[in-house]
């Protein structure tokens, strides 16, 4: 597999493979932004789609979602989560729109990877702090509206001709590959590649009969990236 397949080769740009609906990622992507906030560093991240839905050819249960979710927030309350509470009926059934609305963002005349990480971090919070049901184009573009760089209409008409879904089907096929070990897998220059950095868990029992146990999250490991 090429390095340029795996990351982006621009040593200012982390490459970052998850799903939009992996409480994991969320994590990891708000700790990184926040760190890189505090210390006024210019961060590029370069999203790449780790479909899980395409891998588990279902979708995410939201049994799982809701327990990962309640552990990651009771450890972690500055993150603002909640629990569900729309409509059951509204409950976002895949997240694959979300995930090709980040990746067509990337296009210059849309924004570019500052516009898709932008657009990236605000369908996490709509979906994670909001309720909001981001499979469908007109909440992403509602969200879309209220980002700073990214070109709202450009972005529409992109997505009414399939914008980003080549490339999150490409992507799926990368993942494939034991390169992406899964959601998140970060990776940046100097060989930095780190599978769902900081947190140690495990589930009691599998899904449905168990929960995950957070015995560690270590916002320590953004301090080697940040200082590439």
């Amino acid at each position: 597999m090429r390095d340029d397949e795996l990351l982006n080769p621009d040593r200012r740009t982390v490459t970052v493979w998850s799903d939009i609906g992996c409480p994991w990622a969320t994590l990891a992507l708000r700790t990184l932004r926040a760190a890189a906030a505090d210390r006024d560093v210019d961060l590029l991240v370069d999203h790449r789609a780790f479909p899980l839905e395409l891998f588990n050819k279902m979708p995410t249960p939201k049994f799982i979602l809701e327990a990962e979710i309640v552990t990651i927030a009771g450890a972690r309350p500055e993150l603002g989560w909640r629990s569900w509470a729309g409509a059951e009926s509204a409950y976002p059934v895949t997240t694959l729109p979300a995930m090709e609305a980040v990746q067509a963002a990337k296009a210059e005349e849309i924004g570019g990877l500052r516009a898709s990480d932008e657009l990236d971090a605000a369908l996490r919070y709509a979906f994670y702090n909001e309720s909001r049901c981001i499979s469908i184009h007109p909440v992403i573009l509602d969200v879309a509206e209220k980002c700073e760089h990214v070109d709202t209409a450009a972005l529409e008409k992109a997505l009414a001709r399939g914008a980003g879904r080549a490339e999150v089907y490409r992507h799926w096929e990368t993942a494939k590959g034991p390169g992406v070990q899964g959601s998140p897998h970060l990776f940046a220059a100097e060989g930095f590649a780190v599978h769902n950095p900081g947190a140690t868990y495990h589930w009691t029992a599998r899904p449905g009969e168990g929960f995950p146990r957070l015995e560690e999250y270590d916002p320590s490991w953004v301090e080697p990236l940040l200082a590439l």
